[in-house]
């Protein structure tokens, strides 16, 4: 099917962490019982209050503005679009139609090695709606719906990308890069299984050269990174399947059925009407003062490429890892801290890589999640450079301090994992070894090194992996040098 080529815009919407709604006092927690943290404002109810700017709303989607390398727009001013659904209790939304508080940024995220640069259309700030419940498998079969305000009025920040995504893994990348970005910043946690990130994708196809845009679709409920790409892949098959049996491609709004993994038309954008935007009369224009905006551009942290160059540069970091651990804030903000009690850069990184996420990825939880704190590994971690622990028993270590938590050195001292670096006890260990072991002797002055590691092998079993290897493997020399 190489005669097409996939064309991809993506629209992210993400609730900000306000502690209050985008124009009232209500509460924006997660959880609550359905339509508890609603007013007469946010549920648009007649001679209700009139609305009031959440002022730190508008500070977040500027910092997520300028980190995504947009123009910021002179001023800040609300439109209401206006369209009729059931969770839309005013019957219009109050957002930014016609003055988006960024426009003309990019992002850049690798791809197989490479930058892939994906320009950003405009960030915009918006009120979310309510959620609705549908009573049935999905909700092409839903007999009826119930639907909860609580959501109604959360600040809402839409992020619009341009139509330069090709494929349904650069989507996911993309996807991945602006909400590491998002989550540095800590405007938003993120969560899709929460509905505080939610990504819709425009979708169409053309034969390849063509400078053309096919007839595209909207895709629709896709709640994962895992969705993402099945929903895109899936959508992009289909039309390039319709177009080659000769059906048209219609304008359409599809749903993404992740059970079925297949989309399902929803509506004919053919027929939608128009939003009939115009400025909203109760909420006045504001100018934004060049002074406010250059200090909120001071509060923006490291951000994800600057902390992997940092990571490559400073500490000397192989591109794959500097990528795993800059990829988070909450991980790299662990390696850090690491660091700042066992100073070894690729020691650090590995255990974390290896050990750290091996451990938390099959226990399906995440670093915030670790029960093993910076200094604790860190502790670990020099415990093993002096000496103290082989790195077979500091694996055990790890392990009991994944599982409980305690201080690396209380399991040391409740296990008796200590260290045997006693010349005279490893001396008794050697001798005895040798005597069992002739055959081995021989083979090591008849020039087969192996045994040299077998017989190492041999006293590390014995000790159930306590003795000091390089204080082992020194012993060893001397006394097979003295039995030639």
């Amino acid at each position: 099917m190489s005669e097409f080529e996939t064309i991809i815009g993506l629209e992210v919407h993400v609730e900000l962490l306000t502690d209050t709604k985008l124009f009232c006092g209500c509460s924006t927690a997660f959880g609550a019982e359905p339509n508890t943290q609603v007013c007469p404002m946010c549920l648009g109810l007649p001679g209700g209050t009139q609305p009031l700017l959440n002022k730190k709303a508008v500070e977040f989607t500027i910092k997520a503005a300028q980190a995504l390398n947009c123009e910021i727009a002179p001023k800040v001013a609300f439109d209401r679009k206006n369209y009729f659904y059931a969770d839309l209790p005013q019957g219009f939304q109050i957002s930014q139609f016609f003055h988006p508080l960024g426009r003309n940024g990019y992002i850049e995220f690798r791809v197989d090695g490479k930058i892939k640069r994906v320009g950003i259309h405009q960030v915009h700030l918006e009120e979310d709606t309510g959620k609705l419940f549908h009573l049935g498998d999905d909700i092409m079969s839903s007999p009826f719906s119930q639907v909860d305000f609580n959501r109604a009025g959360v600040p809402l920040m839409e992020i619009v990308s341009e139509p330069d995504i090709r494929t349904a893994e650069e989507a996911r990348l993309y996807l991945q890069k602006l909400r590491s970005i998002i989550r540095y910043l800590d405007i938003s946690d993120c969560k899709m299984e929460e509905g505080s990130m939610r990504c819709d994708a425009n979708i169409s196809i053309r034969p390849k050269g063509s400078s053309q845009f096919g007839e595209k679709t909207e895709l629709k409920n896709m709640n994962s990174f895992r969705s993402v790409y099945r929903g895109i892949a899936y959508e992009e098959e289909r039309q390039r399947h319709a177009v080659l049996v000769g059906e048209s491609i219609l304008p359409e709004t599809r749903h993404w059925d992740e059970a079925g993994g297949v989309t399902h038309a929803m509506r004919s954008k053919h027929v939608s009407a128009g939003y009939r935007c115009f400025p909203d009369p109760n909420i006045p224009p504001y100018s934004l003062a060049r002074e406010w905006i250059l200090e909120i551009k001071s509060t923006i942290p490291e951000l994800p490429d600057a902390r992997y160059q940092r990571f490559i540069a400073e500490d000397d970091l192989a591109d794959s890892a500097a990528e795993i651990l800059s990829g988070s804030k909450e991980l790299a903000d662990f390696y850090d801290a690491v660091l700042a009690f066992h100073n070894d850069p690729k020691m650090v990184s590995n255990w974390i890589t290896s050990e750290l996420l091996g451990h938390l990825n099959a226990a399906g939880q995440d670093i915030t999640e670790s029960k093993i704190k910076p200094e604790a590994l860190g502790k670990l971690l020099q415990s093993m450079e002096k000496g103290e622990i082989s790195g077979k028993i500091g694996k055990a270590v790890f392990e009991e301090m994944f599982n409980t938590g305690k201080d690396p050195a209380t399991i040391i001292k409740e296990k008796g994992f200590t260290q045997i670096s006693d010349e005279d006890t490893l001396h008794e260990l050697i001798s005895s070894v040798l005597e069992a072991n002739p055959k081995s002797i021989e083979d090591y002055h008849s020039g087969k090194k192996r045994a040299m590691g077998f017989l190492v092998g041999q006293i590390m079993k014995e000790t159930k992996g306590q003795a000091n290897p390089q204080l082992v493997s020194e012993l060893l020399l001397e006394r097979l040098k003295e039995l030639k």
